[in-house]
């Protein structure tokens, strides 16, 4: 199992690319383009607050059943410590944001 960092550069070239994109109208669709929108400076809600539960009791897998489950390209967020290692996966921070965890006798938070 590989516990590397996130990388954001694929994904910020994908929001580039969206931005661009969206930024630029096809040839003949200037018409068609609505026109600029006001910023109206306020708080737009878009799932109400403590929608998205955080872990908060964690449970790990040993490394070997780990490396069988998990694809050698995934995410983790890894922690080494002087008597412990952890990895969080990523793909299980895209649903819940927040690990809430002890690390080393520490209460930590992971965030993604």
């Amino acid at each position: 199992m590989k516990t590397t960092a996130t990388n954001v550069g694929a994904f910020g070239l994908l929001l580039a690319s969206i931005y661009l994109a969206s930024q630029s109208p096809s040839i003949g669709a200037e018409s068609a383009m609505p026109p600029p929108r006001q910023e109206d400076n306020q708080l737009h809600v878009v799932l109400p607050k403590d929608d998205i539960p955080a872990i908060n009791d964690p449970e790990f897998e040993s490394v070997d059943k780990a490396e069988r489950g998990m694809a050698d390209e995934e995410l983790v967020i890894g922690l080494v410590g002087e008597r412990e290692q952890r990895a969080y996966s990523t793909w299980q921070l895209d649903r819940h944001e927040i690990v809430n965890d002890v690390f080393e006798g520490q209460p930590i938070a992971v965030t993604w």
